[in-house]
């Protein structure tokens, strides 16, 4: 896993795991990794993780019709 360092300004106000929920958060979004490991990357369970994911703005759901007409049929 790669390790990153970086500088914020002091107002924001922001502590390491709320880092972790917004990067793992618009990763996921992006598609860039599944739930599982945006939940790894934030150190939460999948349903900690998806409970979260609601109250920074983000959503579990995907925003493609064909995505949604896919996991009907899989449902």
């Amino acid at each position: 896993m790669k390790s990153m360092n970086f500088s914020v300004p002091d107002h924001v106000n922001f502590d390491e795991t709320e880092w972790k929920i917004i990067l793992a958060g618009e990763l996921y979004e992006r598609e860039k990794l599944t739930l599982g490991q945006a939940a790894e990357l934030a150190g939460f369970s999948k349903r900690a993780f998806i409970e979260i994911m609601g109250k920074y703005g983000f959503s579990i759901f995907t925003d493609t019709v064909d995505d949604l007409i896919s996991d009907l049929k899989n449902a």
